[in-house]
Order: C-alpha cells, then sequence, then structure tokens
C-alpha cells in the first residue's frame, strides 16, 4: 500500500469569512484526497488518518457536519423548557422541549460575540439569555431581547434575522433524539435502514419504551475517535485477549468462560452507511447482571421481537451507528465519542433501562454498568488503554510507514436469510471496513455548505 503525502497548507488560506447570506457556513477549501490512506477492498488502512490535523479539520466538515449525530434521549426532556446542551462534533449544541413540546436544538452560540448561550448542562428555563450582553432567546431561538436596542442602525437592523441557528433536521428514533446541520441528508430511517432491526433488540423489549437513570457519565480518553466507533462496530476478536481478566471475575468458576462460549458462535452487520454491530448466537453468551438476566421473559421476548433477536442481537453484543454513537445491549450502555482533536475523546455514557423495570432492577443494572463499561469499569479500563496507546505511537516515522490490517472476514459477507442485510462472521473486521469506506466516501465528496457556495 502507497503511502499518501499530505499536501501543505497555509494558515491564511484554510478560513475564508463567509459572504453573501448571514446564515450561510463559511468557506471551506477541501485539500487533501483520502483515497490512498483507505484500501477497503485490500483491507489496508494507513494510520495518518488518526494523526493528522488536516484530515481531523476535513472531518468536521465533510463527516460531522454532514452526518446524522446522536444527542441524547427523549427522556432528558419532560416539559417545556427542560433543555441540555451537548456537541455536534466540535459544535456546541441546546437541545430543548419548545412550549408547544417539540424537540428543538440549536448551536449554543450568541450571534453578537459568539459565546456559548448556555453554559449549564442541563436545567429549566423559559428563555436562554447570553451571560456577555444580555441577548436573549425564546425556546423557538427567536431573538426575544437585545439592551440598548435603539443603538443600532435604523433600517439597517432586523432582528428577526439574528436568532439563534437552528439544526437542519432533528429526528427520535426508539427514544433517541438524533439531528443534522445538513438540509439535504436522507431521512434518520433511510441513514439506519436494516440497522434499526438490530437497535430494536436493545431498545424496542419493553411496550412502554425506555428511560435513563444515573445521568450522564463524562470523562476523556487520549485517542481518536475512529478508534473507539470502530471498535465498538466491528471488534469482537479483542474481547478473549484484552478483557480475559474481566471475563474470570464474572465467570462462576473464575477461570473465565468455557471453550463453547469463549470461542462463541455469531454474525455481524454491516452496511454502505457505515452502521455495524456483532453479537455472538451461544444461548449462554449473556453476562447480564443476576437481576436483569432473571427479570426478562426471554419466550415473551421471542414472541414480541423475534428468536433470531433474541438470541443473537440483544445477547453481549456491540454496536456503532457511524459516524461516533455506540451501544452496549447487555449492560443498557449508550455512549457517544466526541472528538476534541485528533488524539482525543469525550466519551459521554447513559444507562438506559426498560420503563417497566422494578427498581431494584434498575439499580441492579446502573450498578453493573458502571462496575463493566463505566469511566473506571473492568472492561472500559481495558479498551482504553488499548486505545490511549494505538494512538500514543502513531506518530512515528517508522510506524506511519507499514499500513494497518483490515483484512479479518473478506469474502465472508452474505445474506443469511437469519439476518437483514450484509452479515459476516462474528470474528471479522467487516464492520470496520464499511465503516472507513463510508469515512473516506464522506472525506473526498463535497459536503452540502460547499455545493451551496459553488
Amino acid at each position: 500500500m502507497a503511502i499518501t503525502q499530505l499536501p501543505s497548507t497555509h494558515e491564511g488560506e484554510r478560513h475564508m469569512f463567509p459572504t453573501g447570506d448571514i446564515h450561510r457556513p463559511r468557506g471551506f477549501d477541501p485539500s487533501i484526497d483520502v483515497s490512498g490512506l483507505v484500501d477497503m477492498d485490500g483491507g489496508y488502512l494507513d494510520r495518518a488518518i488518526f494523526t493528522d490535523q488536516r484530515l481531523y479539520e476535513q472531518e468536521q466538515a465533510r463527516v460531522f457536519a454532514t452526518s446524522w449525530l446522536f444527542l441524547g434521549h427523549v427522556e432528558q426532556l419532560q416539559r417545556p423548557g427542560d433543555f441540555f446542551t451537548t456537541y455536534m462534533g466540535e459544535d456546541p449544541v441546546i437541545v430543548t422541549k419548545d412550549k408547544s413540546g417539540r424537540i428543538r436544538a440549536f448551536l449554543n452560540s450568541c450571534r453578537h460575540r459568539g459565546a456559548r448561550v448556555l453554559r449549564a448542562d442541563y436545567g429549566q428555563t423559559r428563555a436562554f439569555t447570553c451571560t456577555y450582553h444580555g441577548w436573549s432567546y425564546d425556546l423557538e431561538g427567536r431573538l426575544i431581547s437585545v439592551p440598548n436596542e435603539a443603538a443600532y442602525p435604523e433600517g439597517g437592523w432586523d432582528r428577526d434575522q439574528w436568532g439563534l441557528l437552528e439544526v437542519a433536521q432533528l429526528d427520535t428514533v426508539l427514544g433517541l433524539i438524533f439531528a443534522t446541520w445538513n438540509p439535504q441528508a436522507p431521512t434518520l430511517d433511510e441513514q439506519l435502514g436494516d440497522m434499526k432491526y438490530y437497535m430494536e433488540a436493545f431498545l424496542d423489549r419493553d411496550s412502554e419504551g425506555t428511560t435513563i437513570v444515573g445521568g450522564i457519565t463524562k470523562w476523556i480518553l487520549k485517542g481518536n475517535w475512529k478508534l473507539a466507533a470502530e471498535q465498538f462496530g466491528t471488534d469482537w476478536y479483542h474481547v478473549n485477549m484484552s478483557h480475559a481478566s474481566a471475563l474470570m471475575v464474572l465467570s462462576p468458576t473464575g477461570r473465565g468462560p468455557k471453550k463453547e462460549i469463549a470461542e462463541t458462535p455469531g454474525r455481524q452487520y454491516s452496511d454502505e452507511r457505515g452502521n455495524g454491530t456483532g453479537f455472538p448466537t451461544h444461548p449462554k453468551s449473556r453476562f447480564d447482571a443476576q437481576p436483569v438476566h432473571e427479570y426478562y421473559d426471554y419466550a415473551a421476548l421471542a414472541g414480541r421481537l423475534g428468536q433470531a433477536r433474541v438470541q443473537g442481537p440483544m445477547t453481549t453484543g456491540h454496536a456503532t451507528v457511524f459516524p461516533n454513537f455506540s451501544y452496549l445491549p447487555v449492560n443498557g450502555s449508550i455512549r457517544v465519542w466526541h472528538p476534541k482533536g485528533p488524539d482525543e475523546i469525550e466519551i459521554w455514557a447513559w444507562t438506559v433501562l426498560d420503563k417497566s423495570m422494578p427498581e431494584e432492577v434498575r439499580e441492579a443494572q446502573r450498578l453493573y454498568n458502571l462496575r463493566t463499561f463505566g469511566p473506571s469499569g473492568i472492561f472500559e479500563q481495558d479498551d482504553g488503554e488499548n486505545w490511549s496507546e494505538i494512538q500514543a505511537i502513531s506518530r512515528g516515522w517508522q510506524t506511519n510507514r507499514v499500513p494497518l490490517n483490515y483484512q479479518m472476514g473478506i469474502g465472508s459477507e452474505r445474506e443469511d436469510g437469519v439476518y437483514p442485510g450484509s452479515t459476516s462472521t462474528l470474528y471479522s473486521d467487516s464492520a470496520g471496513r464499511r465503516f472507513y469506506r463510508r469515512w473516506a466516501e464522506l472525506m473526498n465528496t463535497p459536503a452540502w455548505h460547499e455545493t451551496e457556495q459553488s
């Protein structure tokens, strides 16, 4: 695999002032063709995609500015005026419920001098008021108050033109809120496609839906966001090695799982939109907290979801919705990988439960989630160490001359007649290849904001 030479750029050429309509995004001058960095037909990857600052900036404009991104759970907004703040890529965002009960999302940046309008993580309010100069916005994003407004020029000032910038599209699926800046993006249902079938095995077990407990746990790791998103979409391969000590702790004998479970059969789904999930299909491949396991009526769930979903995607699986939303069905963990530069991830994680769960089962699942995949969880520690280790050595000269291998499972993809879409064996890089193929496609395609300005 040939290593692509990244072209140089000049600081003064990278950012241009917006022209014309004040709502038009700033210009973007793409300069890097990533075709030589991603060869998913052959199964090779150049690790420059994890370290190069210019590629990271291009990601913000062509991956995060164009994709559907996870914002939060609908249970975080109970009544009009409730809000929480989050990120879409590195853009800060306010998510709120307006007076009519509609969920909306706005760029968390005052239109006057650009400070964040809201600095709280969550709360309840009647209006959003910037603490810098006092510009105030209602729950629909309209500018409603400007101190000393009479000083603005007569005839040249139109308050209606200076409301908060709202996302182009927002939708919910199975209790989860997603949004995109891209007015040309396909619908959320189209983006998910068959992936929704697999998500339902986790998020549609209860006719009453899901809820969240314990708030949001947040922590920071050294590592590129794609390393985490890729693993959750494709990598069962690391489990027996990386998590050997954790599996010993959780096994009844203390010696780890039996051979037929450690080498479990399973499937891995992937699609051309970059989504991926893998799951064992052995009936004993479950590592639930005991009260949670005893709570479920698997026969009733098979009637609701189908036996294939109960024996497969509902087990100890893993999943990523492209680009940076992931979940683990077995312990109710959902998380988003917020990029904070090419070398750092800020991880936000929630515990999601069936609404019908009694209090003691909810508490058992909350604690189990924290102990396994919380920031100090016995599995999470292993994963974070791996990502940080990869990142720590990825800037070396000789290290960067050697491509990474993503060849496992090439040619094993097929439609098996049991699970929707294209699936591979459980031990496979198939979903990883699809993830990076989609990433490269977006990186090499002019985004909606570029075509609007051409």
